[in-house]
Parts: C-alpha cells; sequence; structure tokens
C-alpha cells in the first residue's frame, strides 16, 4: 500500500511503502526486499500486495501469470500469514488504454484473473483495483483520463490521489479491521463518480520532474 494512501487515516496508522519502480515480483522476492518486510512486520499488520505490470515481462520456463506469479503470490500470503500478519492482495491497475467506443481494454493478459483466482483459493481479501480503475478512466473518457497521468501507465498526482481512494474504498467494502482508523472526514468514494480533476489540489514534489519511473 503506498505512502499515498496514508492522508487517509488517522495519525495511528503509520504507513510504509517497499515499492520499487520497475520490479517484478520475482525480483521483489530476490532482492530480499520480501525478507526486509518479514523482518519488521508484526502480528495484525496488513501486507497490501500488488505487482503485475513488469511481471508481463518475465521470460524463461514455465514463467507465466498463472504458473510462476501465483506460485510468488502465494509465497507471500504464506509468509506473511506466518508472522500472524493479513495478506491483501489488490488486483493490478490498468493502463490508460480505450476502445474505439470509450471501454478501457485489458492490456495486463491473464494476470489480474490470477491474482483474483489465488484470492479466491488462499481465501485472503481481494481489492480489485483492476476493475475500480477501468470505471475511474472510463467515466473520465479517453481525453480527459489523460490528465490523470504523466504517460499511459503511470499516474500524475491526480491519478494517484483518486487511485489511492480506491485502494481506501476497497478497504472500507472487505470491512477490514484497519478502516475503522479512516479520518473522520472520509467519505465513501465510487470511482464511476471521480473527484473533479480542480477539485484535487495536491502540492507538487520539490524534486518534480516528467520523466516515466521505469518499468510498464
Amino acid at each position: 500500500m503506498g505512502s499515498n494512501v496514508a492522508p487517509f487515516f488517522q495519525r495511528e496508522v503509520a504507513v510504509a511503502n517497499h515499492a520499487e519502480s520497475g520490479e517484478t515480483l520475482r525480483s521483489f522476492i530476490g532482492g530480499k526486499r520480501l525478507d526486509n518486510i518479514l523482518t519488521t512486520i508484526k502480528k495484525d499488520d496488513y501486507l497490501f500486495i500488488q505487482f503485475s505490470h513488469n511481471d508481463q515481462k518475465e521470460r524463461g520456463e514455465g514463467a507465466a501469470a498463472f504458473t510462476t506469479y501465483k506460485e510468488s503470490l502465494k509465497r507471500l500470503i504464506a509468509e506473511t500469514k506466518k508472522r500472524g500478519a493479513i495478506p491483501v492482495l489488490v488486483t493490478p491497475i490498468n493502463r490508460r488504454t480505450f476502445d474505439s467506443a470509450g471501454k478501457v481494454t485489458n492490456s495486463l493478459g491473464d494476470y489480474p484473473d490470477a491474482v483474483r483466482q489465488t484470492a479466491k483459493e488462499e481465501n485472503v481479501v481481494l481489492i480489485d483495483l483492476n476493475t475500480m480503475s477501468k470505471r475511474f478512466y472510463e467515466a473520465l473518457g479517453a481525453d480527459e483520463s489523460k490528465k490523470a497521468f504523466v504517460d499511459d501507465t503511470h499516474h500524475n498526482a491526480y491519478g494517484s490521489y483518486e487511485s489511492a481512494r480506491c485502494i481506501v474504498e476497497g478497504s472500507r467494502a472487505n470491512r477490514l479491521d484497519l478502516a475503522r482508523f479512516l479520518a473522520e472526514d472520509d467519505k465513501a468514494f465510487d470511482p464511476a463518480k471521480p473527484d473533479p480533476i480542480a477539485s484535487v489540489r495536491i502540492p507538487p514534489s520539490p524534486n518534480r520532474t516528467n520523466i516515466a519511473p521505469e518499468g510498464t
């Protein structure tokens, strides 16, 4: 769960963002980033798990959404549960890919369904950000949705804010205990009725750049 969600929660909630641009799930594990999480995670902590975009580039014998990717997801889930913490799977957010009818097309192959299947098999909470982001982009439309992106994959401040609201709403809809720590002024969010772009005022980072992050 990225640091973008932190403002939606009360001060009792601490958010640690362990994401690294350009990583696949296997490189995340191989680079000992999972090990780093497991040394600090505590009972009843939440681990929000979202990958897929860069995993599409994985090559090698048997590497695919329903094989190696699912195996890695299940490893994260098992290690999290072993420590009494709570894993939450998040389907990958859509890219800005529209067809001629103004509908978002699937650019992520089998990966969203692999996450959904894993959540069902492992009996863990699923936040379907893939479906929510589709509704968000389609509500804006093909042209207006450009204002939520740096490019067709990476969000700007507005797109990140609305995506964070989707995660928060998913936490509320799934009745996570975490949701009781939502800020008192936080309201339910329908991604099909996004906040007007002009109403979201987020100060730019001091190190703002127009260069997109690594990864796809």
